[in-house]
C-alpha cells in the first residue's frame, strides 16, 4: 500500500462514530407500502473535523454502512477557539433553528440528542445551545452543521474588523491571559 493509502486507513480508525437515528420510512405505492430504513451518522476526530451522512436502504446494516461512506465524504473543517466556539451563532433548515454560544471552560456541553452527539465528535467540550424551532432529528442536525459552517475563523474576523485577535477572546480568556 502507498504512504497515502496508510494514512487514510489511520485517520478512519481514530474517527469517532455515532449514530443519530434509525427511522424506518415508507413510500406509498398502488400496493400499499414500501418500507426502507434510514439511518443518520455523524463522524468526527474531536480536534474540528465532523461529518455527517444519511443513508437509506432495505435492511438497517445496508443503510448504516451508506451512511457513514457518505459522513466520510461529508468531513469538514470547523473553527474552534480552546474547547467552546469562537462567537453565537445561529443554524436555520427548514423549520429547525439551533443557537449555539461559547461558554466558559468547566461548563460542558449543554445540549441534547443529535445537538450534542454533533459537537461531541467535533471536538467541542463547553458550549450552550437552545433547539428554537422543529424537533425533527434529520433537520436539527442539519441546521446544526449549518450553524458550525456559519463559524468565521478568530484571525479572519479580526482582521475584518481591524481588531488584535486578544480583543475578539471572551472575557474569561483575557482575564486568564491578562
Amino acid at each position: 500500500m502507498s504512504e497515502y493509502g496508510n494514512k487514510d486507513m489511520e485517520q478512519q480508525e481514530q474517527l469517532d462514530e455515532r449514530v443519530i437515528e434509525i427511522a424506518r420510512v415508507a413510500k406509498v405505492v398502488k400496493g400499499g407500502r414500501r418500507f426502507q430504513f434510514r439511518v443518520t451518522v455523524v463522524i468526527g476526530d474531536g480536534h474540528g473535523k465532523v461529518g455527517m451522512g444519511v443513508g437509506k436502504a432495505n435492511a438497517v446494516p445496508d443503510a448504516m454502512r451508506k451512511a457513514t461512506e457518505r459522513a466520510h465524504k461529508d468531513l469538514r473543517k470547523v473553527f474552534l477557539m480552546g474547547t467552546t466556539i469562537p462567537h453565537e451563532v445561529i443554524g436555520k433548515v427548514a423549520g429547525a433553528r439551533i443557537l449555539l454560544k461559547p461558554a466558559s471552560p468547566g461548563t460542558g456541553v449543554i445540549a441534547a440528542g443529535g445537538v450534542r452527539a454533533v459537537l461531541e465528535v467535533a471536538g467541542v467540550r463547553d458550549i450552550l445551545t437552545k433547539s428554537l424551532g422543529s424537533a425533527n432529528v434529520l433537520n436539527v442536525v442539519m441546521a446544526t452543521f449549518g450553524a458550525l459552517d456559519a463559524l468565521k475563523s478568530p484571525a479572519v474576523e479580526a482582521a475584518r474588523r481591524g481588531k488584535p485577535v486578544e480583543q475578539l477572546m471572551p472575557f474569561w480568556e483575557r482575564r486568564k491571559n491578562g
